[in-house]
């Protein structure tokens, strides 16, 4: 499945979206594919999920307690930050996309399928995602699976501080959600499984030889 060398020549850029439980190592991934992809002199950006936007940072003071929120106004919020990400007048991914930038984001709508959908019907999430689903769906979509033991495991070791949704038991059930929300769409989506309890270079040479060579 070569995304990139085969569209090479269209002057659409690709979409691709990276997913995972908190720790599974997806951030780092991405910068080291946003890299590969930058030396083959592929025009390319990485961008996140929530944004720097005013709706992302809302969401940021609630995952971090600064703010609490009903879990149906955070789905909600995570939404329309999504679509602002999305259409954005000076930095939405659509223009960018349209003008031949392949962009990579970190977190899109599979996140909130998984994550919310713990607490409420995920029908209910996706249909409150719709709208962004409906303007423009990943190339393809990276889940990079970890151990929950493991996810835990490294961002105890890399924090000071857990957010909302990093605690052993959530990553368990979220990490189901991931698995039920594929199923679900496979009809619809492109979905590609990444073993992400192998060592970092390893999964980096995977996804490489997967989807970018």
């Amino acid at each position: 499945m070569e995304i990139i060398s085969s569209d090479i020549q269209s002057s659409r850029g690709r979409f691709i979206a990276f997913e995972g439980i908190d720790g599974s190592g997806k951030s780092t991934q991405i910068q080291l594919f946003a890299d590969k992809l930058r030396q083959k002199g592929i025009l390319c950006e990485t961008t996140m999920e929530p944004t720097e936007g005013p709706v992302g940072t809302m969401i940021r003071q609630v995952l971090t307690g600064k703010m609490q929120m009903d879990g149906k106004v955070i789905a909600a919020l995570f939404a329309a930050d999504r679509l602002d990400h999305l259409l954005n007048a000076s930095n939405g991914i659509v223009a960018k996309v349209e003008k031949g930038i392949t962009v990579l984001t970190d977190r899109y709508y599979f996140s909130s399928y998984a994550y919310h959908s713990v607490d409420m019907p995920m029908d209910w999430v996706i249909r409150a995602n719709e709208l962004s689903s409906n303007t423009l769906r990943p190339t393809v979509t990276l889940f990079i699976d970890v151990d929950p033991d493991i996810a835990m495991e490294r961002i105890t070791r890399n924090r000071t501080h857990l957010e909302l949704f990093e605690e052993r038991s959530r990553l368990v059930k979220v990490r189901e959600k991931y698995l039920e929300a594929f199923e679900k769409l496979k009809s619809v989506e492109n979905v590609l499984i990444i073993d992400g309890n192998r060592p970092l270079d390893v999964v980096a040479k995977d996804i490489w030889e997967r989807i970018g060579g």
